[in-house]
């Protein structure tokens, strides 16, 4: 695939032209405080934009002060050696499976990196996600927190097998810590007293200590990578590579 073009859920050759333009007038617009939605209908419309080129904006450009408020809570995955950390169960199961299968993924103007494929709220449990699973709680063994508290979407299906299937990895691991679904986990990651790993920006403007795990996991298991400049935010395509 040709570095102008990437491929996406539903789309599978999203043309880039004009996207960076869109990128900088959405970015602009935003800084001058006009409404997020407003501001993406008015430069999706100048530019003619699809609707995933349009969520890949939503997704990835952030005003200023958005970015450097949140930039300025991202600890380093040292940082969990030792603490409590909370996890947006799905929200970091769905970015490390897209970037371990090579589906798109956006690193932010804020410094996080999302997946775009738009399948959160239709997520489906298969065997890479077990993998995934897998990945993540090795990854964290490694950084040794002082408890790992998963917190799923029980809303979303399968999400109490998931965490049923994370309490026994956990345990065969020797990992401390505990995975629960959930109607609203946002209530518990929000204000909570250690650190917090996810990429919601919801969560990440109220919390105090953030860590991008996805983000973390994925700059570290895949060792060669496409980036497609976005000014600040950049877009990740997946290169067939061993494993470091």
């Amino acid at each position: 695939m040709s570095p102008g073009k990437i491929g996406l859920a539903g789309n599978p050759h999203l043309e880039f032209k004009n996207l960076k333009n869109a990128a900088e007038d959405f970015r602009y617009l935003l800084n001058r405080k006009y409404p997020r939605k407003t501001a993406l209908e008015l430069v999706g419309n100048r530019y003619g934009l699809t609707y995933d080129e349009r969520h890949l904006l939503h997704r990835g450009v952030f005003s200023d002060l958005d970015s450097e408020s949140r930039r300025s809570k991202i600890v380093s995955i040292k940082a969990i050696q030792g603490k409590n950390l909370a996890i947006d169960g799905h929200n970091v199961l769905i970015t490390v499976e897209a970037g371990l299968s090579g589906r798109p993924l956006i690193l932010a103007d804020d410094g996080f990196v999302r997946d775009i494929s738009g399948l959160s709220g239709n997520f489906k449990k298969t065997a890479a996600t077990e993998k995934t699973l897998q990945v993540i709680i090795t990854f964290l063994k490694k950084w040794s927190p002082r408890d790992a508290l998963f917190l799923f979407d029980a809303p979303i299906s399968n999400s109490g097998i998931l965490a049923q299937e994370l309490r026994g990895l956990l345990k065969k691991e020797g990992l401390p810590g505990d995975a629960f679904a959930m109607k609203v986990p946002e209530k518990t990651l929000i204000g909570f007293q250690g650190v917090v790993a996810t990429s919601d920006t919801a969560i990440v403007d109220r919390s105090e200590k953030v860590i991008d795990l996805a983000g973390n996991i994925i700059r570290r298991k895949i060792g060669s990578m496409s980036l497609f400049r976005l000014k600040r935010g950049r877009l990740i395509k997946r290169r067939r590579t061993s494993e470091k």
